[in-house]
């Protein structure tokens, strides 16, 4: 949802790596993969704080094409991420970042508005909803719980059962929080998890299903589109389920599925899968369209913004696509003349677009022109920190996360 520097077919990446070790594999099971990665984890580097914040263009408005801005602000931030899209918001004047304790910031300001110890796992998304911020309890008590946004309090809790260990929301609508959960054998060992829907008004357990024995509960990526429940997850499947009774509508397998974010339009679901960008019906899951890059090149994460999918390959070439068709509204290839990194994650305000790159020198947050994909500036905070870089927006200003330093762009 080919995770960036330096991945190829066969191989995860260090932020693909990452996130496997956050997720609940096992130190022993990454082995060596994360030789090197462990040292500087909790401090992000010797030289994690950027320069001193100079004059803002114009007074905080976007800088002329070829400058990068100068940060509004910056603060250290107690982020414990992973890569994933989901882990940083901007949301009722606040942003927020996975980490704990889980705090949010000022918008403005940067100043911090609220703290919650044991607040999140670390890692796990941040869930918004009905103006309510979702989140798997970091006090590893088995329950789920709401939060108001802007202020930190709690609005809502809610249980799965004692015989079901660790209830991670996946995804969320107007009624529903939609949970996976391990099964928890009589010796406290579990084969097998559960998906749930949990009544976002009362709490109560709307209807729960077991998933296939081998599906794991961790590295599902899901969205909910009207009465469909769409997910992914690291076996390679691809499946929809009804949200009204929780049973499966269809799954496919699919053979080189991301394993993180997909893209859904109206009707239809599109999942980047190595050198094809496919979308599916959701109601019977047959292919509506496909579109293929170069050969040995393998799409990214797709964002849709405003009925435009955005979305990057390997190759470094930015593309805007039809979601309904497919068909091209225009192809970049400003990244690979600038020798600059692919953008795993985008935003867009106005008409400039924001991608957010894995750690890499040439990387860092890009902005686009929207309606052609020229590179217009990079900013990078030259910390050298490994984490991926997160972006988030409040259609005001264009929010950073970098390892632990949050920074505030003008938009």
């Amino acid at each position: 949802m080919s995770k960036g520097l330096g991945t190829t077919v066969g191989r995860s990446s260090r932020r693909r790596i990452l996130r496997l070790a956050g997720g609940g594999i096992t130190m022993a099971a990454l082995g060596a993969g994360l030789t090197g990665c462990e040292d500087e984890l909790a401090t992000g580097g010797e030289s994690s704080t950027p320069p001193p914040r100079g004059a803002s263009p114009e007074d905080g408005k976007a800088p002329a094409d070829g400058k990068a801005p100068e940060p509004l602000w910056t603060k250290s931030t107690s982020a414990q991420t992973y890569g994933d899209n989901d882990e940083l918001v901007a949301v009722d004047g606040v942003v927020i970042a996975s980490g704990d304790p889980l705090a949010a910031f000022d918008g403005a300001t940067g100043e911090e508005r609220w703290s919650l110890p044991g607040g999140a796992v670390p890692g796990a998304p941040l869930l918004l909803g009905d103006g309510t911020l979702y989140l798997e309890s970091g006090k590893y008590d088995g329950s789920v719980a709401g939060y108001v946004p802007g202020s930190g309090k709690e609005a809502w809790r809610s249980r799965l059962g004692k015989e079901y260990r660790q209830p991670r929301p996946v995804a969320v609508d107007a009624e529903q929080v939609y949970v996976i959960a391990e099964i928890l054998e009589a010796d406290g060992s579990s084969h097998t998890n559960v998906i749930a829907a949990l009544n976002s008004g009362t709490g109560k357990v709307a209807w729960k299903e077991q998933r296939d024995l081998g599906t794991q509960q961790n590295g599902i990526h899901a969205a909910v589109q009207g009465r469909y429940l769409v997910y992914t997850d690291f076996k390679n499947n691809l499946t929809v389920r009804d949200t009204a009774t929780g049973k499966q509508v269809w799954t496919h397998k699919t053979t080189k599925t991301s394993y993180g974010p997909f893209a859904i339009h109206q009707d239809l679901v599109i999942v980047p899968q190595g050198q094809q960008l496919q979308a599916f019906a959701l109601s019977d899951g047959s292919e509506k369209w496909s579109v293929r890059t170069e050969e040995f090149t393998s799409f990214r994460e797709p964002s849709l913004l405003e009925d435009v999918l955005y979305i990057a390959d390997s190759a470094r070439t930015l593309w805007a696509v039809e979601p309904g068709t497919g068909k091209k509204v225009w192809q970049s290839t400003a990244l690979k003349d600038a020798s600059a990194q692919v953008p795993r994650q985008f935003v867009k305000v106005s008409g400039t677009l924001y991608g957010a790159t894995d750690l890499d020198k040439q990387g860092g947050i890009h902005a686009f022109d929207a309606k052609t994909g020229g590179l217009r500036w990079t900013f990078n905070d030259k910390s050298g920190d490994y984490h991926s870089w997160l972006v988030a927006t409040d259609g005001k200003r264009v929010y950073a996360l970098h390892g632990k330093k949050l920074h505030a762009l003008p938009a």
